[in-house]
């Protein structure tokens, strides 16, 4: 995170999402292991640019998410296309709701690259993070998105997602990465 934005999708594919085009059926959908790790990097490479991250060390994306997957702190999914290949990706971390006093999780990255854009992987990617929700029986499931993104906002609203009237607050004591 920058501070700026937490999570969201690349506005064309929400776009296109919102709009309705669900895309077509073959959106194969995948949980990442240790053999997926390039190319979850090199779209997570592709959400970073797209919010603006200055990331000094090209390796860092891939260790990040070798670390995460590693220690089991949060699991991705990837979307396939065929034809375009792995064009998305969602990441999911489990957290505590003290309101609810259960599991929730918050669905922290979710990223389709343009090749994979129009197709419904955006789409897939979050009806699946709900399905697998649900599943587990966690309370709900959390995202954020930029104040200005309205195409996601519509994409998320679209899936039965309601905006809070809370204000998030980020307090940044990072260095750059």
């Amino acid at each position: 995170m920058n501070g700026q934005t937490a999570q969201g999708e690349v506005q064309g594919e929400a776009q296109d999402e919102a709009q309705g085009v669900d895309g077509p059926a073959e959106v194969v959908l995948r949980v990442a292991g240790e053999a997926d790790l390039d190319v979850a990097a090199e779209l997570f490479r592709g959400y970073l640019e797209f919010y603006e991250v200055e990331v000094e060390d090209p390796d860092r994306p891939r260790a990040f998410l070798a670390e995460r997957l590693e220690r089991g702190d949060s699991f991705v999914l990837l979307a396939e296309v065929p034809g375009a290949g792995t064009v998305g990706f969602t990441q999911v971390y489990p957290m505590i709701s003290s309101l609810a006093m259960r599991t929730a999780w918050l669905l922290n990255d979710l990223y389709v690259a343009p090749a994979g854009r129009r197709t419904g992987a955006g789409r897939a990617l979050l009806r699946e993070v709900l399905r697998r929700a649900r599943e587990a029986g966690v309370s709900g499931v959390q995202l954020e998105t930029a104040y200005d993104n309205h195409v996601a906002q519509g994409l998320y609203e679209g899936e039965g997602f309601v905006r809070e009237e809370f204000h998030v607050y980020f307090h940044d004591l990072s260095e750059k990465i």
